[in-house]
C-alpha cells in the first residue's frame, strides 16, 4: 500500500508549470530528538506534482501561492526526471487546501470592538482549546474500527453538545498519531464534529 504523505506549511517557491501540470516546492524540519548514535535529520524538500483543476479548486495562482499556508496530501512518486523535481521527493498531490492562520493581536483587538453578528459567526476562525497543537481537516482522521464498535457515554456526549452550541467550538483537541492521523482518544468529539459538520477541528498528538 502506498505511504500517504501530508505537507502543511507556505511554499518556498514559485509555481512553475509543465506540459501537463504544475510543480512547486515546500519545505519540512526533520525531527531534533534522532536516537543516540544516528544523525538527526535536516530539513527535507518536497517537489509537489499538481494539475490545474486542483489549483484552482483550491484558489492557489503564481501571485498567492507563496503567500499562503496550506496543507498537500499525496504520494510519493520516483517516475519523474530530476529537472521536474529539484525537491529530494516528488509528491504527487491527491487534495490541497489552504489553512486559515492566526490573527495577530493587534487584529484580534480590532475585531473584538466590533459588534458582533450572528451571520459572522460561520466565519470566525476554529477557536484554539487548552491543549492544542494543530488544526487539521477532519476528514484525515482515521478512526480504528475498536471506536467504531463502541458507544460513547450519553451524558458525557451531551455535555460537549451543550458546549458547542453555546460556543461553536469543541472544548477539547482531540488526540491523534502524529504520522498516521489515527485517532487515540477523543472519538465523543470527532463523532460531535461530523454532526456538526466542522472541517477544521483542533488536535494534540500522541505522546
Amino acid at each position: 500500500m502506498p505511504h500517504k504523505i501530508t505537507l502543511t506549511g507556505k511554499p518556498v517557491s514559485s509555481l512553475r508549470q509543465k506540459e501537463t501540470y504544475y510543480t512547486f516546492d515546500m519545505e519540512e524540519n526533520g525531527s531534533p530528538a534522532a536516537p543516540k548514535g544516528l544523525p538527526k535529520s535536516s530539513t527535507i524538500t518536497y517537489t509537489v506534482f499538481i494539475n490545474q483543476k486542483q489549483l484552482k479548486k483550491a484558489g492557489l495562482t503564481e501571485e498567492n501561492i507563496q503567500t499562503q499556508k496550506i496543507m498537500v496530501q499525496g504520494e510519493p512518486t520516483l517516475d519523474v526526471s530530476v529537472d521536474d523535481c529539484p525537491g529530494e521527493i516528488g509528491i504527487v498531490c491527491f487534495q490541497v487546501s489552504i489553512l486559515t492562520e492566526k490573527k495577530n493581536s493587534t487584529e484580534s483587538s480590532k475585531v473584538s470592538q466590533e459588534p458582533v453578528k450572528n451571520e459572522v459567526k460561520t466565519e470566525e476562525k476554529p477557536k484554539d482549546p487548552e491543549g492544542t497543537e494543530d488544526f487539521i481537516l477532519l476528514e484525515q482522521i482515521s478512526v480504528p474500527e475498536a471506536f467504531l464498535n463502541s458507544r460513547p457515554n450519553p451524558e458525557k456526549t451531551q455535555q460537549v453538545v451543550d458546549y458547542v452550541k453555546r460556543t461553536g467550538f469543541l472544548d477539547e483537541p482531540i488526540t491523534i498519531n502524529r504520522d498516521t492521523k489515527i485517532l487515540t482518544d477523543g472519538y465523543r468529539r470527532y463523532i460531535l464534529a461530523k454532526k456538526v459538520k466542522l472541517d477544521l477541528v483542533p488536535v494534540a498528538y500522541e505522546k
